[in-house]
């Protein structure tokens, strides 16, 4: 008798990323951020400049928020060789690039499907204290209050001492408008530049990994995931610093301007 029993087919949902195609997306990526991001390089050496001189050489636990394909995350670990880092994003095809990017670090990278609006985020994580926390720009996409209570939830994480650096553009508002003309035209002066070098734009850049086959398979979960997150208008400086204080931060202040282009500092 002929056994039909054959073995269910592979989910590509969970179909593995290669490694050496997760590096070259996250290299494509790099390229494609530096066109929107002018001097993003320094931007990032200033945040590893302070992580390193603040928490030394001692094994530390660093939450990268929103971390994308793994760009921080990366730097962070091969920065601090004692260091560990929770990475944390919510969308389903930037984390299979991060955890097969982030492979090389071993079990120094941790990456974690975690949605950042959702109350119990900080729960979810595997850890209850960590040494510092970082996003780069990425929290522009939550709401005021969103931004609020997750600068709150990660002050209850840090433990006392802990730094917190978020980096982004964080725009001049009506009061600056000699400011934020001459910072617009630099965006565009970069993105121009950027551009014509080859960098491919935002949505060109999901565009070629939507055509990895073990990527395609999560484009209508990224899809539904962010079917109702709109844009949010942008919050500046000012705001990002009094959230901080309100979540109960002891110091806040930054460390890193380039025009509107900011890192912002804050001690628990």
């Amino acid at each position: 008798m002929t056994d039909l029993t054959t073995d269910p087919a592979p989910d590509p949902t969970t179909t593995p990323l290669d490694s050496a195609e997760a590096r070259r997306l996250l290299d494509l990526w790099d390229t494609q951020q530096e066109a929107y991001v002018a001097h993003r390089e320094n931007r990032f050496q200033a945040m590893r400049d302070v992580l390193r001189l603040h928490l030394g050489d001692q094994p530390a636990t660093v939450l990268d928020l929103a971390c994308g394909p793994g760009a921080l995350t990366d730097r962070v670990l091969t920065e601090l060789p004692a260091a560990r880092c929770v990475a944390v994003d919510y969308d389903p095809m930037l984390l299979r690039i991060a955890t097969a990017a982030l492979a090389d670090h071993g079990d120094r990278a941790d990456v974690r499907d975690v949605d950042l609006v959702a109350d119990d985020w900080a729960d979810r994580l595997g850890v209850d204290t960590v040494d510092a926390v970082v996003s780069s720009t990425a929290l522009h996409w939550l709401s005021p209050a969103q931004l609020l209570a997750v600068y709150t939830a990660a002050a209850g994480l840090l433990r006392p001492g802990g730094i917190l650096l978020n980096a982004d553009h964080l725009r001049f508002g009506p009061e600056h408008p000699t400011l934020a003309a001459v910072a617009q035209r630099h965006d565009d002066r970069t993105q121009q530049a950027g551009f014509a070098a080859g960098a491919l734009r935002y949505q060109d850049w999901h565009a070629e990994a939507a055509r990895v086959p073990a990527l395609a398979a999560l484009v209508a979960e990224r899809q539904r995931r962010f079917a109702d997150r709109p844009q949010q208008p942008d919050s500046p400086l000012q705001f990002h610093l009094a959230a901080l204080r309100t979540a109960g931060f002891a110091e806040v202040g930054t460390i890193w301007q380039y025009l509107d282009d900011h890192v912002v500092f804050a001690r628990r």
